[in-house]
């Protein structure tokens, strides 16, 4: 029995999974609450929980992990520097120091003007020891990185840093792109070269000899060392990671995936067991990137979602994450006493109130999870703050301790700096009331429920079956959304389309006909909520709906189930469209080589090159390597008819990962 322990820091929890990779049998499981400020507590809660016998058998370890994904988002990282040889960069990445000096090539890899060697020395020797990293980007380095060879060559000799070269991150043309991945990929070496080092740690602290693995966002592995290189390819692993475990969980190799978490649903596709890819770049913070990752849509519902009524008596499903409050109660005992008397107190909101405010949510209490840094907020904010650290507390209750009004308090400046939390009726007290999961408590819910139903002005039943639906017409949609927007390319459908998707959504008739869609795939639910939740978008779309024992930790068997995989494009131009029987050049990250026929050419990437990435898994532990090639070509017109223009062929090797022994 080989075992295989697979690690995915999500949003809301780390999952932790100890599988047999022969069998796929799920052996041992465990959850431990994620840590945004260190993530490695959250992972020591989930592999410490496991049984240590079992885990020192363990033989490949492999993490998917938001890490990647919030550091670029939030911004952090090291700092950069950045050397454009032969053209200026647009900025839209920050870099911390930049320089433009004389270089590049042209489109068939000649030099186009030497590189201004003193010119890059003198910027390097004026950076040392303010930079933490160097990107280099030459134009059409990736038909000749010779100026980013040279340059990167000098950095290491003057700077003592990594540097990262764009011809070795992307094939494709489009400089600022390919700027701009280059700069986010550098800005995030020390940050997963930190989080490694953690994770190793951690291993070594249980016990855990075997080697670890990161996965990527095509849902493929990389070793640790490509990963310190090409942190930016672990961007958006965690969502790749859930699509990779509803294959390995049901077996299918086409199905919709909807993973739904605490904070979020991400919905993937699975076409012939490879997940749906973003062909053009992954978009990060609305920056395109050469970096190919699975197209994730990510909708603002998870099981700790916001419910709220507005003042028309509308159930609202609001994407701020919450305390749901069976969690709270069951964690401190005041929040339950604090419901049990709502509704004895003259605290419902009157129903002609047209206002929606936090403040007339009398059920709502708030919990302190750090103080600012600087202060810089009103006094009365802070000693709000001071009275939520030891147990949470509602503004009504606060405003009478500390003699302001409830609607003083900035409550939500605190919640979005991230001071404070808020605890509300979610998704997941909707399941307690209805005896779908029980695990904290129900008593809790029911009181929220029954306060929010005084304010919507309907009975409590009636209210939870009206945020029942409201959470299953929000997945709906963005299911749908997602579904059209690959179709079409749009998800502007127009009042008509609008109208008939909503009809589909909800099954509401208007005057004379309603709307039904069929969806062709299975859904697969990943995630502790989905077994429901999933099961109301199956009935909406008249479709199987998947949901098996482990799919709450499906990400963690996603993680640990990828394979190993390399890719390389190479692209195949002739020296000259109008020359009958001209030579062809063939670029990639292995260099510049010209070949008298296309024959030749082809022949030399399907041997040279397939040798290549087949040597390169082998070296990283990989056994079963298989390879295929995909050839795209371009042609136009020359003087004697159509001429190819371009060939891209690209080459993929893909290997099971060896279990350490």
């Amino acid at each position: 029995m080989s075992l295989g322990l697979g690690i995915d820091t999500g949003g809301t929890y780390t999952d932790a999974v100890i599988m047999d990779l022969d069998s796929g049998e799920v052996v041992s499981k465990a959850k431990s609450p994620t840590t945004r400020e260190d993530l490695c507590i959250g992972i020591r809660g989930a592999v410490g929980s496991m049984d240590p016998d079992v885990l020192e058998e363990v033989g490949l370890v492999a993490l998917s992990s938001t890490l990647a994904t919030n550091s670029v988002v939030e911004g952090k990282g090291c700092r950069v520097a950045l050397v454009g040889v032969g053209k200026g960069y647009d900025d839209s990445v920050h870099v911390d120091r930049s320089v433009e000096v004389a270089g590049g090539h042209n489109l068939h890899g000649g030099e186009e003007r030497p590189l201004d060697e003193d010119s890059v020395r003198i910027f390097l020797e004026s950076i040392r020891g303010d930079v933490d990293a160097l990107a280099v980007n030459s134009v059409f380095s990736v038909r000749n990185p010779e100026h980013e060879n040279r340059v990167r060559a000098m950095a290491r000799e003057i700077l003592g840093v990594p540097v990262v070269c764009g011809h070795e991150l992307s094939s494709s043309l489009g400089f600022n792109q390919r700027v701009s991945t280059c700069v986010m990929n550098a800005r995030l070496i020390p940050v997963m070269d930190e989080l490694i080092r953690a994770v190793n740690a951690i291993l070594a602290e249980y016990r855990v000899g075997a080697p670890l693995l990161i996965v990527r966002g095509n849902g493929s592995m990389m070793t640790e060392d490509v990963a310190r290189e090409r942190p930016i390819e672990a961007v958006m692993s965690g969502p790749t990671a859930s699509l990779m475990g509803a294959m390995r969980l049901t077996g299918l190799r086409d199905a919709i995936v909807m993973d739904m978490g605490g904070t979020t649903t991400d919905i993937g596709v699975l076409r012939d067991g490879r997940p749906r890819l973003d062909t053009e770049g992954m978009v990060i913070e609305g920056r395109r990137t050469h970096i190919t990752a699975a197209r994730i849509t990510t909708a603002g519902i998870g099981g700790d979602s916001r419910i709220m009524v507005n003042g028309r008596g509308n159930v609202l499903v609001d994407p701020e994450r919450v305390v749901p409050l069976c969690v709270a109660a069951t964690r401190w005992p005041e929040v339950g006493e604090h419901l049990a008397h709502l509704m004895d107190h003259d605290v419902v909101p009157s129903k002609r109130s047209t206002v929606l405010s936090s403040v007339m949510l009398g059920h709502e209490m708030f919990r302190t999870l750090r103080f600012p840094d600087r202060c810089g907020m009103a006094p009365h904010d802070i000693a709000f703050m001071h009275l939520a650290l030891e147990s949470p507390v509602s503004t009504v209750r606060a405003g009478a301790v500390l003699g302001v009004h409830p609607s003083s308090f900035d409550t939500h400046g605190m919640i979005v700096r991230g001071y404070v939390q808020r605890i509300g009726l979610t998704p997941t007290d909707l399941l307690h009331i209805g005896g779908e999961y029980t695990d904290f408590d129900a008593d809790a819910s029911r009181a929220g429920a029954e306060y929010l139903a005084a304010k919507a002005g309907t009975d409590p039943e009636g209210f939870v079956a009206m945020a029942r639906e409201a959470v299953r017409v929000k997945l709906g949609t963005a299911l749908m959304e997602d579904l059209l927007d690959e179709e079409l390319g749009t998800t502007d459908l127009g009042p008509a389309g609008r109208d008939l998707l909503m009809k589909a959504v909800t099954g509401r008739h208007g005057r004379d006909f309603g709307c039904r869609v069929k969806v062709d795939k299975p859904i697969v639910g990943i995630g502790a909520p989905s077994g429901v939740y999933m099961r109301w978008v199956g009935e909406m779309f008249d479709t199987e709906v998947i949901v098996q024992p482990d799919a709450d930790v499906g990400n963690a068997v996603g993680a640990v189930s990828s394979s190993l995989m390399e890719s390389m494009e190479f692209v195949v131009m002739p020296e000259d469209l109008d020359e009958e029987g001209s030579c062809f050049q063939v670029f990639s990250r292995l260099g510049a080589m010209t070949f008298e026929t296309l024959d030749r050419a082809l022949s030399w990437i399907g041997s040279e090159g397939t040798d290549h990435l087949r040597g390169l898994l082998e070296a990283c532990g990989a056994e079963s390597v298989t390879t295929r090639s995909e050839r795209t070509d371009r042609t136009v017109w020359g003087r004697s008819g159509e001429v190819l223009a371009e060939a891209r062929v690209t080459v993929t090797a893909v290997g099971k990962p060896r279990p350490f022994r």
